[in-house]
């Protein structure tokens, strides 16, 4: 097992009607920022809730925070943090309004003139405004980290941000949230936090044998849970398993002493960027590719994996690690998400050499745990996944 430090100062407050307790964690003499996306919140009965447990405290809305936080817009939320001398900032919502709101808390202390240099130069934030959030929609793990990821439409990027200072004060998680969830943005959640795992693990073992665990048993929870939850998020049990198991994929815990890969990641977000697919949708596209590009170095886990998650108990190292990248593709398939980059636009040509070259251009010149992906090598697993 590889060295690490850990430290995750976020409160996670978690359970039926746990909104209500809101009003103890935000400071009485604070000026609030409430951000939310479109809207929502005001159907489902979720403002309402936030709305009452805040009702002595100064609080300024903004909302209209887009599936993927867009800059421009996060800008005209900054104008109103400093306009209003916003003092404190909640984020009620998914990982895009919680990313969006961790832009904000970085930007609000920032120096410098562009905001957008936070991103482009990997500034990193030692301490940002304070935040709380309000999770609507399980996913992202947003909720317990330090990390965000912005788009710039204007320049089609989406860009990652983080620092020690841009974890949550505070999250509520109150799985009844996910009741009014669309089934779309179910599968969506589901598949995002299967693939956290997944460049969490499918790297190479190092004897990391509570991690591996760790990480087989939230792959293996959300299998369990996903034909139920997708069927009836009503079900507390289910949604309860859900909502925790996304948070725990990824708050940190799964990735210490442990190589991580995350070139899923950086693949999918320029699919997104160019294309507008949901940030899920992309991982499922990249991740079958990247695994049969780089199946030799990762044969070892995706057979374990295959056998310990699958129950793939037959065969040799390679036959079991086949298996499992094919039992993946399913489990996507299963949940109605489609596998390959044609399935959502027929404009894909070109695209592998316009990612290389943004990577190049970047200097991105060796992704993966190896740090071995060159942008060529990049190129030819998103032509597999076309």
């Amino acid at each position: 097992m590889n060295n690490f430090e850990f430290k995750n100062p976020t409160k996670i407050i978690f359970g039926k009607d746990t909104i209500e307790k809101l009003e103890n964690e935000i400071p009485k003499d604070a000026k609030v920022l409430l951000l939310y996306g479109g809207g929502s919140i005001k159907k489902n009965g979720i403002y309402d809730q936030v709305k009452t447990a805040l009702s002595k405290v100064d609080v300024v809305e903004f909302g209209g925070i887009p599936a993927n936080p867009e800059y421009a817009k996060l800008m005209e939320a900054l104008k109103v943090i400093k306009d209003e001398n916003i003092t404190y900032l909640l984020a009620v919502g998914g990982g895009s309004v919680i990313d969006g709101t961790k832009f904000l808390s970085a930007a609000a202390v920032y120096d410098g003139e562009t905001p957008w240099d936070i991103l482009t130069q990997n500034i990193r934030t030692e301490k940002g405004m304070p935040f709380g959030t309000v999770l609507t929609l399980p996913a992202t793990g947003s909720e317990m980290n330090s990390g965000a990821v912005v788009t710039r439409a204007e320049t089609q990027e989406k860009l990652a941000m983080g620092g020690p200072g841009l974890f949550p004060e505070f999250s509520i998680l109150d799985p009844q949230v996910i009741t009014s969830i669309p089934e779309r943005q179910l599968a969506n959640g589901l598949t995002d936090a299967f693939t956290h795992v997944l460049e969490q693990y499918m790297t190479y073992p190092v004897g990391a044998f509570l991690q591996d665990r760790f990480a087989e048993s939230i792959l293996q929870t959300l299998i369990e849970v996903a034909p139920i939850v997708m069927k009836d998020p009503t079900d507390y049990k289910a949604a309860s398993n859900f909502m925790w198991s996304c948070t725990m994929a990824l708050n940190g815990l799964i990735q210490k002493g442990v190589p991580s890969d995350w070139a899923v990641h950086a693949m999918g977000h320029e699919l997104t960027a160019l294309f507008g697919i949901d940030h899920a949708r992309t991982l499922a596209v990249i991740a079958p590719s990247h695994y049969k590009f780089n199946f030799e170095a990762k044969k070892e886990k995706l057979a374990q994996y295959a056998e310990r998650v699958w129950n793939v108990t037959e065969g040799s190292t390679d036959d079991k690690a086949y298996a499992g990248i094919e039992k993946t593709t399913a489990f996507f398939h299963q949940l109605g998400i489609d596998t390959k980059l044609s399935d959502y636009t027929k404009d894909y040509e070109g695209t592998a050499e316009k990612i290389a070259k943004r990577f190049t251009d970047r200097g991105w010149l060796g992704l993966g745990e190896h740090q071995s992906l060159s942008p060529d090598k990049v190129e030819k697993i998103v032509k597999m996944a076309y």
